[in-house]
């Protein structure tokens, strides 16, 4: 599918995107929901490093997989191209204990909002000019 002009890089790249966006979602509500938790260190990963990782045409030699059973599964697992870190905020109180700022991750999950929304119109948009050029096509 690399080499096809009908899906070509945007497609990839906008379904990285989403994936990377969703994965964002979940950490930013694990964040908001072990907000009480002591010791707790929120995570977030760069949507902008963590896509561009995702998007290098680097292809690496699978691992090999021993086989101990005729019955296990042959193949091998994709390399995780999320790159997640741990943070502090600046506005926290580390005397508190508490180590999540509510203020920060609602912020944060406002902003993956838009760029999920936003990558999903441009999906749809992408489809719909698709589906016109094949209606176009057939006349």
């Amino acid at each position: 599918m690399n080499n096809s002009r009908i899906y070509d890089k945007t497609f990839s790249m906008l379904s990285n995107a989403l994936d990377i966006s969703a994965r964002r979602h979940n950490l930013i509500s694990g964040n908001i929901s072990n907000m009480d938790t002591i010791g707790y260190k929120p995570v977030d990963l760069d949507f902008k490093s963590t896509l561009e990782k995702a998007m290098e045409d680097k292809v690496e030699p699978a691992p090999v997989m021993s086989i101990t059973n005729p019955k296990h599964f042959t193949g091998t697992n994709p390399p995780e191209p999320f790159s997640i870190k741990e943070y502090i905020s600046e506005s926290v109180d580390l005397n508190h204990l508490d180590s999540v700022d509510i203020d920060t991750e609602m912020t944060n999950i406002a902003e993956n909002n838009i760029k999920y929304r936003t990558t999903t119109e441009m999906l749809l948009r992408k489809m719909t000019l698709l589906k016109h050029s094949i209606q176009e096509g057939g006349r």
